[in-house]
């Protein structure tokens, strides 16, 4: 909200970053107030247009504010004319220039890859995995009787007549627009053709003459990144990989911020559709260019998304996901042609959606599902796809059970104070020593630690940093977090210890804040913190991430797992012994937790590439006993112990023994609380 003062709350987005900006400010410096990077080669002199930003409208509830076009000074004319020059088209009120925009009222910005300045790395690459290729799309060539005076089967019903006959396919369909081009392609490849069929029973492409080239696209439409991957359908062989920010965040970071804004503006939800349609056309468009093909060589394509990613991205109203009973519009398997989206693969292409399990449970889950086939094993595993929502699935072949958990996006880098996502720059790996509190770091786009950094302009450049810390990603709020409290810095419930006087922990009232990184180790010349409030929201976060694997082990009658695979692309970079020591995962031993990447994206690949994998989605996306977490009675309960680092009453003994340390659970009196803290320091410096 505005004050009187004349001061306006200013929020960028994919970062989160929010702050107080005064009146008159231009964009680009509230950006740089707030530690958010942009991109401006001319220093605002309105010639290098590299400081564009997008300017969002609307009411946007879970931040307070009101962001208008308006609420920043107009264009003119120089901009207006640089901006067509560089984008080829007259921009609207909301496309601006962030160097000249001055800041007059409440706003929401997004600022789009391009212009920032440390580009986000989205780690979301597939896995190799062994695939059964036998795609539902494919091509056959052949020979057509020529049509002849007194012949009336017609052009069609000659192809018909010769894929029986030489194919053995009866029963086909043709698309309208491959219809329309029939009879030119049948005369200028002399009666000769290649046929592009679907699931042997639609005609969706005719070629004159021999052709070679089928390819597919398999998305994973996740909360805050989409990951596409180009696939040869013939050979399996993966093209290229692309990804992007899912241009959703502007209007909200978790799902229901994102459910509340279809409800509370009326042009909400064709925005977020517009937005994922947007940028699934770029990324496969990114994706063709870079193995040599054009969007229409396009197929078919697999889409996998949680249920709320899949009804804005078909468009339909995700109000009743937003509440008990959290129905969907359909939880079946669909095919869709992807014209009807407003996706511009090939004209006749069809888009596959995996089926869902439960409201608050979709086709990304069911991917995950076909990718580990945990129905396919006699040991229990807990499989966990970590992020803004997390799905959780226990089981082997006698059960599986799934649920939902809803983390938020405090392990993205949300809600932290200088979070931020995967970028260069971002703190990735975190070490305290127990003895001194003294931190040490190492942040992407460097290999060394941060006590090997040489600071300073004397410094050989060799020996200095190539980039600074800029923020925190969800790695390493992770492990900031877990050793915190290894070293004693933070107690088993969350509190800063009030013990231990030491400089690197400063109080604001009862709340601590530890300093991770000096104001010469920054990028923007302040310091990084770690406040009581961090602290607190990421156990809020890993809380409802356990309590939700504990529930599906309360339904399945049992008290400990074999197995524990990290799913996603966060998964993919938490080092399972931090995760085991915040408690975001049960005790297992730790060469049994493993992470297996984007296993959402792999399960679209597959099922793009396998055509009977679909079958088999559709058939245990059926079999799973999903457990509703929004009204299971035990879930307070489990949440609630599991706020404490790791656990109030759970115990974690392959961790101990792993480790070497005694982990305590919560305190019964300050006489036992301060003796454990005194065991751990013991039993950590032992170990070091």
């Amino acid at each position: 909200m505005s004050t009187d003062n004349g001061e306006y709350q200013v929020i960028f987005m994919p970062s989160g970053r929010r702050g107080v900006i005064k009146h008159g400010e231009t964009v680009l410096d509230a950006a740089r107030q707030l530690g958010v990077e942009i991109e401006s080669i001319c220093g605002g002199r309105l010639t290098c247009a590299k400081c564009k930003v997008q300017v969002e409208e609307g009411t946007f509830d879970k931040h307070g504010i009101r962001s208008a076009a308006d609420h920043v000074t107009g264009a003119g004319d120089k901009e207006i004319s640089l901006l067509e020059r560089t984008d080829g088209v007259r921009p609207d009120a909301t496309c601006r220039l962030s160097c000249v925009a001055h800041v007059q009222g409440d706003l929401l910005v997004f600022v789009p890859e391009e212009s920032r300045a440390h580009k986000q790395v989205i780690r979301k690459s597939a896995t190799d995995r062994p695939i059964d290729v036998d795609p539902a799309v494919r091509q056959v060539y052949v020979e057509v009787d020529e049509a002849f005076l007194g012949e009336h089967r017609g052009d069609w019903g000659r192809l018909q007549s010769a894929l029986e006959d030489q194919w053995q396919l009866s029963g086909l369909s043709i698309d309208l627009l491959v219809l329309r081009r029939l009879q030119a392609a049948l005369r200028r490849g002399d009666w000769a053709v290649t046929v592009t069929l679907w699931h042997d029973r639609e005609v969706i492409d005719i070629q004159p003459g021999y052709k070679e080239g089928v390819y597919g696209l398999a998305v994973d439409i996740g909360s805050t990144t989409v990951v596409g991957h180009l696939c040869d359908l013939r050979t399996g062989e993966l093209l290229a990989t692309e990804s992007a920010m899912n241009p959703q965040v502007t209007y909200g970071e978790d799902l229901m911020s994102r459910v509340s804004y279809a409800m509370s503006n009326s042009s909400g939800l064709n925005k977020m559709h517009s937005a994922i349609i947007e940028t699934l056309n770029s990324l496969a468009s990114r994706a063709a260019r870079s193995a040599g093909l054009q969007l229409r060589d396009i197929n078919e394509a697999v889409l996998v998304g949680n249920t709320t990613m899949i009804h804005l991205l078909l468009n339909i109203d995700p109000r009743e996901l937003g509440g008990a009973p959290f129905a969907l519009a359909s939880r079946d398997a669909m095919d869709i042609k992807a014209r009807e989206l407003g996706l511009r693969f090939h004209p006749s292409a069809y888009i596959h959606i995996l089926p869902a399990e439960a409201g608050h449970v979709g086709a990304d889950n069911v991917a995950v599902l076909i990718a580990e086939e945990p129905y396919e094993r006699e040991e229990v595993s807990l499989i966990i796809d970590v992020g803004t929502n997390a799905e959780v699935l226990l089981g082997n072949k006698d059960r599986v059970y799934s649920a939902s958990s809803p983390t938020g996006p405090a392990f993205e880098g949300a809600q932290i104070s200088f979070g931020i996502r995967a970028a260069p720059g971002a703190i990735e790996r975190v070490r305290i020593d127990p003895e001194t509190w003294e931190p040490r770091f190492r942040v992407i786009g460097e290999e060394r630690w941060s006590d090997e950094w040489a600071m300073g302009p004397d410094a050989p450049p060799e020996a200095q940093p190539q980039h600074l810390a800029a923020g925190i990603c969800g790695s390493g709020i992770i492990e900031v977090v877990a050793e915190m409290y290894l070293a004693g810095v933070i107690l088993s419930d969350g509190r800063f210890n009030p013990d231990r006087p030491h400089e690197r922990v400063t109080w604001r009232g009862k709340k601590g804040v530890y300093t991770l990184a000096s104001s010469d180790q920054t990028t923007t010349g302040q310091p990084i913190l770690v406040t009581q409030d961090d602290v607190r929201n990421v156990q809020l976060a890993k809380a409802a991430l356990y309590a939700g694997a504990k529930l599906l082990m309360n339904r399945a009658a049992i008290d400990h797992v074999e197995r524990v695979t990290l799913a996603g692309a966060f998964g993919s970079y938490i080092d399972p012994k931090y995760a085991m020591v915040l408690g975001l995962i049960p005790d297992c031993p730790l060469e049994h937790v493993a992470a297996v990447g984007n296993a959402a994206g792999d399960g679209a690949r597959i099922a793009l590439l396998n055509r009977h994998k679909r079958a088999e989605a559709v058939h245990y996306s059926r079999e799973v006993t999903y457990v509703e977490t929004a009204v299971a009675t035990d879930f307070q309960a489990e949440f609630v112990g599991a706020i404490h680092i790791p656990h109030a009453t759970d115990a974690f003994p392959n961790l101990e023994s792993a480790l070497g340390l005694v982990l305590p659970r919560m305190a019964a009196n300050e006489g036992d609380r301060r003796e454990r803290r005194a065991e751990r320091i013991r039993s950590r410096r032992g170990r070091e």
